[in-house]
């Protein structure tokens, strides 16, 4: 079985009147461990709501989802989650905040929590800021804290939801080139959720492509076989990576307008 099974997987929302709104219809997708897939489709599609069944925050209504032959029945350490909110805790240092995703962790000693928070510091390249309380750095600082401290617990899998979309530009770009060196560094396993398709082909081992609400999947697209693992801003010129963006656009746009259509 592969690393993560999503199988025949449907979602679907009580109204306050009784009714239902299908939000995803039965598909399935399995993901190999170590993989980077990056989920993108038009706002509002269902892509979040399946990456949130896999984290075990939403139950789906038919359909079984699988984490290294485990039912995912509800969320677990197993399971990190970055959102695009700062999820940081204000009361707490930078180094303080790490060290808390190593709170519930009883397979180590204290020493080893504190060697492995200031590993994680260190790799997100604060360590000259780990006494500051969070709201005396910035934004994308934050985020790192926040993936720093979701790597800390040691997740199988780490589920990120748009997790730079409220950063300015350039701190957005430093983030994505350091997710990557992360990335090369942990072999972690990642379900990523954007609507930035330059930033999905960036990051993505594949991209899988999702219709319009009730979602399907439209197009699974393997990234890493054309373009190389290891890749900076300089490929966002590179011819390959100028194909596969028209493509996924042209899928989405075709959905967008098809929604606009049966309006």
């Amino acid at each position: 079985m592969s690393f993560i099974r999503i199988s025949d997987v449907a979602k679907q929302f009580t109204t306050p009147d009784g009714g239902t709104i299908p939000v995803v219809r039965p598909l399935s997708l399995d993901i190999e461990e170590g993989e980077f897939v990056v989920f993108v489709g038009p706002s509002g599609c269902g892509k979040t709501t399946v990456m949130r069944m896999v984290g075990g925050l939403e139950t789906p209504t038919s359909g079984e989802i699988y984490l290294k032959d485990k039912l995912v029945e509800g969320p677990s350490r197993d399971k990190g989650m970055v959102f695009q909110s700062y999820s940081s805790f204000p009361w707490l240092t930078v180094l303080g905040n790490i060290r808390f995703g190593l709170k519930y962790r009883s397979d180590i000693s204290a020493a080893e929590k504190e060697k492995i928070a200031r590993h994680y510091l260190d790799l997100v390249g604060l360590t000259p800021f780990a006494d500051y309380t969070i709201n005396r750095i910035s934004g994308g600082m934050r985020q790192r804290v926040a993936i720093a401290r979701t790597l800390a617990a040691n997740p199988l899998v780490l589920l990120m939801d748009e997790p730079f979309g409220a950063l300015d530009a350039l701190s957005r770009e430093r983030l994505q080139l350091q997710l990557m060196d992360l990335r090369r560094a942990e072999r972690k396993t990642v379900i990523f959720v954007t609507h930035d398709v330059d930033e999905a082909v960036l990051l993505a081992d594949r991209i899988v492509v999702f219709s319009k609400r009730p979602a399907r999947i439209l197009a699974d697209i393997p990234v890493s076989a054309t373009l190389p693992e290891k890749r900076g801003l300089d490929i966002l010129d590179h011819s390959d990576f100028r194909k596969i963006r028209r493509d996924v656009l042209a899928l989405i746009r075709n959905e967008e307008r098809s929604m606009e259509a049966a309006e």
